[in-house]
């Protein structure tokens, strides 16, 4: 008969969970950064002494450096464990089970849900985006030149896209840390154990091994995550200066706005569809998101993410197929803030020339929009390099995404946690849609009463 684990006992005030730490390096490195800006550049005029000022920002950005090399390191460290932690995951999970056909039902399912939440998330910017008119009052810059570089990058096309998922080299896409390439090949390398029997077994165990190993792996840099997270804002906050947020509050105000009503409607509409239990959710999806949220990477949110989502009652054959597959096909957040920045930038235009951007112009950008954003993981500055190409392709001025760089730091935090957030979500989905998720396990792991631990 087994009995029941004897709950552990509460932490002191003082012991502060990984959550708890991260926010707690989410202030102090609030702090640092304006505190850094000030003491460099606080009391120094530009146009009366640019000598001085020169030598100020030359300075603050020396010191930046050293605090970004935390955050630097951090993420290094997060971004080399990917690739084996996805390999092994999709392997295992895969490899484990006897039905192949399960791979590819998962696979249909996945795609169907995302292009459902892809739609719904430009919908919300949509409709934000033209109920609050942030555009209405910008001033356009009078050129373009800090985006001529990213103009001449392009997203993939759909053919190009396809083309990508496959590598000419699993080295080569582990080097570039290429999740969409490293899943193809997981995928294919996990049927072929399977159809290998009796001599794919060894494979099998090693893989199963090597996620284990890969999960204390993670263990171990999480507990750096605090320092990593403070780091990261911190230089945002130095390079960026709080001003900067008040010069286009109105946009910033109208993409988290937007998101949080993506997130409680939609994502929210969801887990309520579902029935997935909804404080065991939030506690299991909250450090990742707080991590994404922080360093505007969701790379450094994955691995705990995989860990999470598989405490949380996920098979671990749906966390290691669905989540990385998300990263490329399910970017709630960047899609959303796609459609707030391209409108904005058509109702700042409109101002300037009286070209009115109508309705149904805003409804074709969508569209055009939804496929070209799956190509948005494979290029530098992704999301700025699908804004721009929409920009050129309906003949909007260029100049608006010079007016959006400005403050794109703040907004790529918060699409990128919502991003996280949206994957996780999706692999609940799919072990729901599969009849696998196990509730009572997240109830047990996640549930009143229980202490949070931070275990790998």
């Amino acid at each position: 008969m087994e009995t029941a684990p004897v709950p552990e006992a509460p932490k002191r005030w003082y012991h502060l969970t990984l959550g708890k730490q991260m926010v707690l390096g989410l202030v102090l490195g609030t702090i640092l950064g304006w505190a850094a800006r000030e003491f460099y550049l606080g009391g120094i005029d530009a146009s009366s002494a640019p000598v001085a000022a020169e030598k100020a920002h030359a300075d603050l950005a020396g010191f930046l450096a050293w605090v970004g090399l935390v955050r630097d390191i951090f993420l290094h460290l997060i971004q080399m464990m990917i690739a084996p932690l996805i390999f092994a995951s999709i392997v295992q999970g895969i490899a484990g089970h006897e039905d192949m056909k399960k791979v590819g039902r998962i696979g249909v399912k996945a795609l169907i849900y995302f292009e459902v939440l892809t739609a719904l998330a430009l919908a919300v910017g949509l409709l934000m985006v033209n109920l609050l008119k942030p555009g209405a009052g910008a001033i356009l810059p009078a050129d373009a030149g800090s985006v001529s570089a990213m103009a001449q990058n392009k997203p993939l096309t759909v053919i190009e896209t396809i083309l990508h998922i496959f590598p000419k080299s699993v080295i080569d896409a582990m080097a570039r840390g290429d999740v969409l390439e490293i899943v193809a090949f997981s995928v294919i390398f996990a049927l072929a154990i399977s159809a290998a029997g009796e001599a794919g077994k060894p494979i099998l165990l090693w893989c199963d091994s090597l996620r284990q190993v890969m999960f204390k792996f993670a263990g171990l840099i999480m507990t750096f995550a605090p320092f990593g997270v403070g780091s990261a804002i911190a230089v945002t906050v130095g390079q960026q200066g709080l001003k900067s947020l008040l010069g286009l509050g109105l946009l910033l105000m109208t993409l988290y706005l937007a998101l949080a009503v993506f997130v409680v409607v939609v994502l929210g509409g969801v887990i309520w569809l579902v029935k997935i239990p909804l404080k065991p959710f939030i506690r299991a999806v909250r450090d990742p998101f707080i991590l994404a949220f922080a360093t505007a990477n969701s790379e450094a949110a994955l691995p705990d993410a995989f860990a999470r989502m598989e405490r949380f009652g996920v098979p671990r054959g749906i966390v290691g197929f669905v989540l990385p597959m998300g990263y490329s096909f399910n970017l709630d957040g960047s899609t959303l803030y796609l459609a707030v920045a391209s409108v904005f930038i058509a109702q700042a235009s409109e101002v300037a020339t009286g070209v009115h951007f109508g309705i149904g112009q805003q409804i074709m950008m969508m569209l055009t929009l939804m496929l070209t954003s799956k190509g948005v993981a494979a290029v530098p500055r992704a999301s700025l390099v699908v804004l721009i190409a929409a920009l050129q392709s309906f003949n909007l001025p260029l100049a608006g995404a010079a007016l959006i760089l400005g403050v794109d730091a703040f907004m790529d935090m918060a699409r990128t946690s919502v991003n996280v957030l949206g994957n996780c979500l999706a692999s609940v989905v799919i072990a729901c849609w599969e009849k696998e998720f196990d509730a009572k396990k997240a109830q047990a792991e996640f549930g009143d009463g229980v202490v949070i631990t931070d275990q790998f």
